[in-house]
């Protein structure tokens, strides 16, 4: 079964992004994550929700 939620050490190696740099996306609200009894995770949709949006702001650059 694919994972619905990575740690931010998973979600940021699949942006090929630092850890640092993921959290920076996340407390900004770029990025959606949830929290899980103290657990920082990031919905795998809210991954492909932050690269939908950077693609259309490319087209409309």
């Amino acid at each position: 079964m694919t994972p619905l939620l990575l740690t931010v050490s998973e979600a940021a190696a699949a942006l090929a992004i630092s850890r640092s740099k993921l959290y920076e996306l996340i407390a900004s609200g770029a990025v959606a994550s949830v929290r899980i009894d103290g657990s920082r995770r990031v919905p795998v949709s809210a991954l492909h929700d932050y690269i939908a949006r950077l693609a259309s702001m490319e087209c409309a650059a």
